[in-house]
């Protein structure tokens, strides 16, 4: 594992990578998972540093039209 690697970073890094891929803002993605603006907002540009459950993961992929797995995918540059 990189040093100074954080998973949080990570998945919100694929979350956004995934929502821009599907044509989405924030606020569409948002909207089509029933979470805030805020929270989506704040989850891509710090990561989930607050406590995030495998449901609610399981919603932004599936609104994404991804695996989870792929929202904790490293890239491979």
């Amino acid at each position: 594992m990189r040093r100074n690697f954080n998973i949080y970073t990570l998945v919100g890094q694929n979350i956004k990578k995934y929502r821009k891929l599907k044509g989405y803002t924030q606020e569409k993605l948002a909207e089509i998972t029933s979470l805030s603006y805020g929270y989506i907002k704040n989850l891509e540009a710090k990561g989930v540093y607050a406590s995030i459950s495998i449901e609610t993961l399981q919603v932004i992929a599936t609104a994404l039209d991804v695996s989870i797995i792929n929202l904790f995918e490293e890239k491979n540059d």
